[in-house]
This record gives structure tokens, sequence and C-alpha cells, in this order.
């Protein structure tokens, strides 16, 4: 039986009235004075955390209780100390039941044993193992407990061995010319802390205008809480070493959301930017908090419907069947769209008031970091009642002596059917390869790119469309 299943039927319990190896100051979070968090995206973030330091004069250890439990240790600092740091460790071996028992091993515990009569008896035992069941050395016999006729005996412990915390802690041997108190700040890097954006769009009834929510959802997974502090986020990818293995968890977060009265301070900074959270909030250990980031009553957007056709003008192709047309909301991210801010990456979401005022969900889609004065395009899903058809009509092609294509000519028709009750504009695009031109077309096209022919199409209210090209491709390798 293992040492977890003992816990059931044995209490185990420590007086921690003494400590197996002295400490000269442990700094705990009553020392602290000022917090505050930058949080990157991709799961890490710097601390900085002010606490009251004292120490003796001489060598002594200063022990900072309540780190990150996924703190990158090699990156600790502790800014402007007025005395010499020789060395650091973290100690991240966490007090449990099963802890105690595995670093009691070879010392000395007392086994409380109750009688029948109800009497408690106590003896001084040598735990001798605590794989798969408990092992004592009771005078001069050995004894076992396992299963639940051990519920009369239980073990206390005088302390804690030396290498066992109840909390993440980060110790450092230090050397004072003198007695010294002093406010000094800790600065470390860790995993466990995430952030990102996600904006809720509001569609206005004729779909050429959105009112737009932007918030930052911070996580905190990094196995400790962090209250009042004031918090950072920085948008844009910055390059970072892989960072070292920390405590995984696998907790269910809690949603959290602040008011949208106050929005962050935004600022380039490097070649980045900035957002600085207004006053200071508190992140409790698995939980994620939503801040408000943004808010624009109005912008002016399009709604369009469109159409990609594949890379098919070099090959014979049979019938093909009906695509649904694809729906993408586009706006401008500038001063005259009204909106001109940059856009931290992230997911939108889009909604529309259906005839009865009920808010509906349309589609959501994610954005990448997105600077002012760039076009914003997302995705939302395919039409119900507009599809698009396209059929290849001829296909010739001249091969040179050795099977290289030279020449190709594939004629099409597309159609383009409309099945609701008022107009569709659609914007069919076909994707070209080589040297290629159209030489006869039903109505004309724009060349938008190299490899892009586009036609703009009307379909009326339950009817169709149809309009035919032929392309001519040359000199494909």
């Amino acid at each position: 039986m293992r040492a977890t299943a003992l816990t059931a039927a044995i209490l185990v319990s420590a007086a921690c009235g003494g400590a197996a190896w002295a400490e000269d100051a442990s700094v705990t979070l009553q020392d602290r004075k000022a917090l505050s968090l930058t949080v990157y995206n991709g799961g890490t973030g710097l601390v900085r955390d002010t606490r009251t330091v004292a120490v003796p004069a001489g060598r002594s250890t200063v022990s900072f209780i309540d780190v990150s439990a996924q703190i990158q240790a090699e990156t600790a600092l502790l800014k402007n100390a007025p005395f010499d740091v020789l060395e650091q460790n973290f100690d991240f071996d966490l007090l449990s039941p099963d802890k105690l028992l595995e670093k009691s091993v070879g010392r000395t515990v007392q086994l409380h044993r109750l009688g029948p009569d109800g009497r408690e008896t106590v003896e001084t035992a040598t735990l001798l193992g605590a794989n798969g069941g408990i092992v004592l050395k009771v005078g001069d016999h050995i004894e076992t407990m396992s299963g639940a006729s051990d519920a009369s005996r239980r073990l206390t412990f005088d302390s804690l061995p030396g290498n066992l915390r109840s909390r993440p802690t980060l110790s450092m041997a230090v050397n004072s010319g003198g007695a010294v108190s002093r406010d000094l700040m800790l600065t470390y890097m860790t995993g466990g802390l995430d952030w990102k954006a996600d904006y809720v769009a509001n569609l206005a009834p004729d779909e050429k205008s959105l009112s737009l929510q932007g918030w930052i959802s911070i996580t905190n997974t990094s196995g400790t809480p962090y209250e009042q502090a004031q918090v950072q986020v920085v948008a844009g990818q910055v390059n970072q070493a892989p960072p070292p293995r920390g405590y995984a968890r696998d907790k269910g977060m809690e949603m959290m959301t602040m008011s949208a009265s106050r929005m962050p301070q935004e600022e380039s900074f490097f070649e980045y930017h900035l957002y600085t959270l207004p006053g200071s909030i508190t992140l409790a250990e698995n939980q994620t908090k939503q801040v408000a980031l943004l808010e624009a009553p109005k912008i002016t957007a399009t709604r369009v419907l469109e159409s990609r056709g594949g890379n098919w003008s070099l090959s014979r192709v049979g019938d093909m069947q009906p695509q649904p047309a694809s729906i993408t909301l586009k706006f401008g991210n500038d001063d005259r769209s009204g909106l001109g801010t940059p856009l931290p990456g992230g997911t939108v979401r889009v909604y529309k008031d259906d005839s009865r005022g009920q808010v509906q969900f349309v589609g959501a889609d994610s954005i990448r970091h997105t600077p002012r004065n760039e076009k914003v395009e997302l995705s939302l899903g395919q039409a119900f009642d507009v599809t698009v058809k396209r059929k290849q009509t001829d296909f010739r092609q001249t091969n040179a002596q050795n099977g290289q294509l030279i020449e190709a000519t594939s004629s099409w028709e597309v159609t383009v059917k409309n099945g609701k009750k008022e107009a569709a504009e659609v914007r069919v695009v076909e994707l070209l390869q080589g040297d290629w031109r159209i030489t006869a077309e039903s109505r004309p096209h724009q060349k938008e790119a190299a490899n892009m022919a586009v036609w703009n199409v009307r379909a009326p209210a339950e009817g169709q469309t149809t309009f035919t090209y032929t392309v001519v491709t040359r000199n494909v390798p």
C-alpha cells in the first residue's frame, strides 16, 4: 500500500516550533512593500517583488518565501543589495504527507498508540522506510503500518526536514558587513503567466458598421498568487530561450471581470507595444482575470461574400459541385474608420441582433497583432443561400517534344446563384499561376495580384448570374 493511501488512516502532524536548519532571515508576503508584473504572450512573466529584507552581520541565509513555483531561478536578481550574494537555491520540494515521510527516513519520530481503554501512549521510533508503506524501528523490534488497522496509530515529527518547504522558496547565502534592514527588489522570470486579447464585435442592422470591445485576459498558473500588483502586458513576439520545466497544474480557472470604465495606457516600447493596466489587481492562483482593453462605439465595416477557385487552369477538370460563398468582415484600423489603435493578436467574436432584437452569434476569427492603418479581415463562415459553381468548358495544351508543358488554354463558365430575397454582391477570385493572360471574357476582371484575377458579380434576388472567361498560360516550368 502506497504512503498516499495511508494518510486516510494515519494522522501525520509536525510540530513546527523548531526548524532542522537555522534561517537567519525569512522574507514572507507580510514583508512585501510593492509588486509589479509584466506578462508576455507565450506563458512567461517578469516579476518585480519588493520586500523588506533584514540580515545580520556576517554569513546568513535569506529565504524569499512564496515566490512563483515556476520561477526561472537563473534569472533571479536582487537589486541594490548592501551585501554579497554567495549562492542561491530554489527549493521546490513542497511539503505534503508523502514528502514528509520520504524526507524523514532515518530520523527519529514519535509513535502514538491509542489503547483499548482510550488512553494514548507515546514511544520514540526510527523511520526506516516509507515506500509502499511505513517501516519503523521501535526499541528492539520492527513494526510496519499499513491498512485500516493502523487507524489507532499516528506519527508526529519534532521538526521539518531542512530541504522541505511548505511554499516555493528562493534562498540565498549572503555575507553582510553589518546588520542591515532595507527594502529590496527581487526580479525574476517565471512560467505560468500568460495573456491574450479577446474582442467582441456587434454588427449594426445594416451591416455597414460595428461596435468593438477589447479585453485583456490574464491567466495565472504559476503556483502562487499575486496580490495588489501593478500589471503590464507586452504585445509582440519576444524571442526567449526555452524555459526550464516548472510545476504542471491541472485545475479549473475562475473567470473574473473588471469594470470597463478605465482603459489601459498603451505605448510603443522597443519594437513592441506595452499596455499598463490601471490601478492594481489581484491574480489568484489558477485564475483568469479579464480587464478592459478598448471600446470603439462605431467602426465602418464591410461584409463581403467571396469565392476562391483553385489552381485548375493547367489541367483538365470535370464537372464541379457548387460551393458556398465565404463570409468575410473587413474594417480598417485607422482614425477615419473609427478605430486607429494597435490591436494585440487575439480572437474576435462577432454578434448581431435578429429581427426580435435578440443577440445572435454569427462567427469568430483570430487576428494577428495589427498596427494602426492596417486592415482587419475576419472569416466568419459560409453563406447558406449563395453558391458559386465553376465549369470547365474547354481545355487544350501544347507540349514540347520532351513532354514539358509550353502552353495551356482553359475556358470556364462561372455561375453565381442567389437564393436570398435580396440581391447579393459576390467577389469571385480565380488563382492562376505562371505567365497567364485572359484572352476572352464576358465581363471585365481586375488583376489584383500576380496570381489573382477578380470578378465582382451581382446576383439578383432568387436568381443567378453567369460569366465566362478563357485564360492562356505559357512557359509553365
